[in-house]
C-alpha cells in the first residue's frame, strides 16, 4: 500500500511538472529570441536619425562605433547610389546578409530578418533625404539569442525535480501513517498466534484500521477469558482424581512387599505426580516454554520402567541410538507422556510376544532435527487417519483414542509432525519428528497437510492404537 501510493504520488506529480515545465521551458526560448531581436532594432533605430541628416561615410562610422553593436563589429549600413551621383552607393561595416535579403529588404521597406552565418541578420530599411531607402544590418549571433535559455531550463528542471522529491516524501509519510496501523495489527496476529497472549493492537490510523484494531482487542480479550476458563476446568478435573488416587495409594500400601506391589506403588506415585503436574500447569497464567531434555536419557527411563512388563509378556525389545546425549526441545515430562502413550499402545494392541523397537535418529546440525521411531511386530492400523483424529481410536475397553493425539501434539509444539508406516518389523511404525528450530511453527494448514502425506497409499491390518 505504501508503495502504490508513492508510485501515483510520483506520476501525478511528474505528470504535473512536465505539464507546466513544456511550456515555460518554449516560453523562456520565445522571450529570450524577443529580447535579442528587439535590442537588435533598438541599436538599429539610432542610426535612423544620422541616416536622415547625412551618407558622409565618416560621420556615418562615427555614428555606427557610438553603438553596441557597431563597437562589437556586428553592424553594418548599406547606403545605395545618390541618383545625380552613380557609384556613390557603398557599404560601411562587415555585411553577413545575403545580398538578395538587402535588396528584397529595400524594395520592400520594412523589417525583416534573415539567416547568417551562426546567427541572424535583422534588416532595417530607412528612408534617406535623397529618396532612397538605406539598409542598416544587425547581426545577432547564436549564443545572443539563446543568452540565459540554458539556465532558466536548468532552474526549472531542478523545481520540478525538488517538486516531485517532495511529492513522494510527503506521499511516503502518509503511506507510512496508513501501513503502519495495519503492520501492527498483522504482528499482533502472529504474537497471538504464537501464543502471546497478553499482546494488543493500538487503535489508531484510519477509521477502518480502528475497527479492526477494536475487533483484535476483543477477541484477544474473549481467548484469554476462553483460555482461563478451560484452564480452571483441567484444573478441577484433575483435582477430582485426587480422591480415588489417595484409595489406590492406601490400597497399595497394604499389598505388602514384592515387585508387584513396588510396580503398583510407584505407578500410583508416578500417577500423583502427574496429576500435581496438570493442575500447576493448567493454572499458570502465561505460556511456559520448555527448556528441553536429553531424549536418550528420557528414553532409557521409561524403557526401564516398562521391562518388567515387557519381560513379564516374553516381548523382545531393542533400543538403538540412546547411548549417546540428544538434546530436543521438549520438557521431559511432556516428553515422557508421549512415549508412555506409544509403548502403552504397543502393550494394549498387540498379542504377548511381540517384539518392539525404540530408535533415534539425531540428524545434527545439517538437518535440525532428532527422529524417534516406535516399531512393533504387531498387526498394524487399519485406519491410520482415524487414529491420528484426537478422540477417534477404538482400541477396545480402556481406550480414548488421546494417545496419539498427545504424541502429535508435543512434536508439533516443535514444528514437527507424527506419520504412521510400516515397520521393518512388519507391524507398525510410529515416526515421531522433533524439528530442534522450529519450536510452534507448524500451523494447522501444515498438520493437515502432514497427516495427509502420512497415510497417503498405507493400509493396515485391523487393529487401532
Amino acid at each position: 500500500m505504501r508503495w502504490a501510493l508513492v508510485k501515483v504520488c510520483l506520476a501525478v506529480t511528474a505528470m504535473v511538472v512536465v505539464a507546466f515545465a513544456v511550456p515555460l521551458g518554449l516560453v523562456v526560448k520565445e522571450l529570450a529570441r524577443d529580447r535579442a531581436f528587439a535590442d537588435a532594432e533598438r541599436q538599429a533605430a539610432t542610426i535612423g536619425p544620422a541616416l536622415a541628416i547625412t551618407t558622409e561615410r565618416a560621420r556615418l562610422q562615427r555614428a555606427v562605433a557610438s553603438t553596441q553593436a557597431g563597437g562589437d563589429g556586428r553592424m553594418a549600413v548599406h547606403v545605395p547610389d545618390d541618383p545625380g551621383e552613380p557609384g556613390s552607393g557603398y557599404d560601411l561595416g562587415k555585411s553577413r546578409a545575403p545580398k538578395g535579403e538587402l535588396t528584397t529588404a529595400r524594395r520592400l521597406g520594412r523589417a525583416s530578418v534573415s539567416d547568417a552565418p551562426g546567427g541572424y541578420a535583422l534588416l532595417q530599411p530607412t528612408a534617406l533625404s535623397s529618396g532612397q531607402v538605406a539598409v542598416v544590418e544587425v547581426y545577432v549571433p547564436r549564443a545572443l539569442v539563446t543568452s540565459g535559455v540554458t539556465t532558466s531550463w536548468l532552474v526549472l528542471a531542478g523545481v520540478g525535480l525538488a517538486l516531485i522529491v517532495g511529492a513522494v516524501a510527503i506521499a511516503d509519510r502518509l503511506g507510512t501513517r496508513l501501513v503502519r496501523p495495519a503492520g501492527q495489527l498483522a504482528e499482533a496476529a502472529h504474537d497471538l498466534g504464537r501464543g502471546e497472549l497478553g499482546v494488543r493492537v493500538p487503535e489508531d490510523g484510519p477509521a477502518e484500521l480502528r475497527a479492526a484494531a477494536t475487533a483484535f482487542n476483543s477477541m484477544a480479550d474473549q481467548v484469554v477469558q476462553l483460555l482461563a476458563s478451560e484452564r480452571e476446568l483441567a484444573a478441577d478435573l484433575s483435582h477430582r482424581l485426587r480422591t480415588p488416587l489417595t484409595v489406590l495409594r492406601l490400597n497399595a500400601a497394604s499389598l505388602g512387599e514384592g515387585p508387584a506391589a513396588e510396580q503398583t506403588r510407584a505407578a500410583v506415585a508416578k500417577l500423583e505426580r502427574e496429576v500435581d503436574q496438570i493442575i500447576r500447569t493448567a493454572r499458570q497464567q502465561k505460556t511456559h516454554t520448555p527448556s528441553g531434555c536429553d531424549a536418550s536419557e528420557v528414553i532409557r527411563e521409561r524403557m526401564e520402567f516398562w521391562s518388567a512388563l515387557a519381560e513379564d509378556e516374553d516381548r523382545t525389545v531393542r533400543l538403538a541410538g540412546v547411548d549417546r546425549t540428544v538434546r530436543v526441545p521438549v520438557a521431559r515430562p511432556e516428553l515422557g507422556a508421549a512415549l508412555d502413550a506409544l509403548l502403552g499402545n504397543v502393550f494394549r494392541h498387540t498379542p504377548e510376544g511381540t517384539a518392539l523397537a525404540v530408535d533415534v535418529h539425531d540428524g545434527g546440525d545439517a538437518s535440525n532435527s532428532v527422529i524417534i521411531l516406535v516399531s512393533d511386530a504387531g498387526p498394524g492400523i487399519a485406519d491410520p487417519d482415524a487414529a491420528l483424529r484426537r478422540g477417534h481410536g477404538d482400541g477396545g475397553p480402556g481406550s480414548t483414542g488421546l494417545g496419539l493425539d498427545i504424541v502429535r501434539r508435543v512434536a508439533e509444539s516443535t514444528g514437527g509432525d507424527l506419520r504412521i508406516g510400516r515397520s521393518v518389523l512388519g507391524g507398525t511404525e510410529v515416526r515421531v519428528w522433533l524439528s530442534l528450530n522450529g519450536g510452534g511453527l507448524a500451523g494447522p494448514g501444515q498438520r493437515r497437510r502432514g497427516r495427509k502425506k502420512r497415510t497417503r497409499g498405507r493400509t493396515r491390518e485391523p487393529a487401532e492404537h
